[in-house]
């Protein structure tokens, strides 16, 4: 439920951030060569445009509409009263109820639904820059994984395949070195994090040697970078195991060292849910273990490995 409690209405950064997120936990819970398959892509652009365009149904879901209060008179039911209540906009509902019907029915017929010229590119042929990239795929699938990752990515930026989903092109590339076997079966690379220590000017430069070692550099990057996160995490369990001596065995502690190794944020609900206690002991617990405070909040708090 903490994920409810907002203080400020989330930003379009924090909305792709969710998406990618989402993404990223899909595509690692399924095999390895799920993500290039004809199920795996079509499932995964639907995921990218609900993310992009989907706001309707988000927008609908939480409006309620108000309840219009008839006093009743007499007993019996009167049809002609009924068609004439005061206060009721029937051709407001005529209308609802024809937009709900089409709605239905688009959901009921086979394909994707026709593009919103307000969101979309009308001229922007997707189907056919993706199977231009599949066909670059093609072209490189004799080479190690690493360069084949290089060469996806870059043509996956210049073809600008997806219009609202320019990320889900990395997050292929993590596959490809996943499937490989270059990074471990349940883990995809981050690659935004060491794209982003190389300077933009090289990633979209014209010339296409210079913008492959500059994807180079960036998985390079990535991967000190995961060492380094790896590294910070081996020491900080290391030294929250210390605090762990001398405890008696029916101590919580041992659990929610644990928990926190393996989520990037944990709130009291979590730690009370997970360790069987109430939220204030929780919240003593994470304070004795000396947990990071990650939100700078008073209320709805998560914590983090120190």
């Amino acid at each position: 439920m903490d994920a409810t409690r907002d203080i400020r209405t989330p930003t379009h950064e924090l909305t792709i951030a969710r998406d990618v997120l989402r993404t990223r936990r899909r595509i690692a819970g399924q095999s390895p060569d799920w993500a290039f398959s004809a199920d795996g892509i079509r499932s995964l652009r639907k995921t990218s445009e609900i993310g992009a365009g989907g706001a309707d149904e988000a927008t609908t879901s939480g409006v309620i509409w108000p309840a219009i209060a008839i006093d009743a008179e007499g007993e019996g039911d009167d049809a002609d009263d009924a068609k004439n209540l005061p206060g009721v906009d029937y051709a407001a509902i005529d209308a609802l109820l024809a937009r709900s019907d089409a709605a239905i029915e688009r959901a009921k017929k086979p394909g994707r639904a026709p593009a919103d010229p307000l969101v979309y590119d009308l001229d922007w042929d997707e189907d056919a820059r993706l199977e231009e990239w599949r066909a670059v795929l093609r072209q490189a699938e004799n080479l190690p994984g690493v360069l084949q990752a290089i060469v996806a990515l870059d043509a996956w930026n210049e073809l600008a395949v997806l219009q609202h989903a320019p990320w889900l092109g990395r997050l292929f590339v993590a596959s490809i070195l996943r499937q490989a076997g270059i990074t471990t079966g349940a883990h995809l690379a981050a690659i935004n994090l060491g794209l982003k220590t190389i300077p933009v000017g090289r990633r979209r430069h014209r010339d296409r040697e210079t913008r492959l070692f500059a994807i180079a550099h960036g998985l390079l990057s990535a991967a000190e970078i995961g060492m380094k996160e790896h590294d910070r995490l081996t020491l900080a369990k290391t030294m929250m195991d210390r605090k762990l001596e001398g405890r008696r065995t029916s101590s919580k502690l041992p659990e929610l060292v644990e928990l926190v190794m393996a989520k990037p944020l944990v709130s009291a609900g979590m730690v009370a849910k997970t360790l069987d206690v109430t939220p204030q002991a929780a919240r003593r617990i994470v304070l004795e273990l000396g947990l990071r405070e990650m939100t700078g909040r008073g209320r709805f708090r998560a914590w983090g490995v120190p």
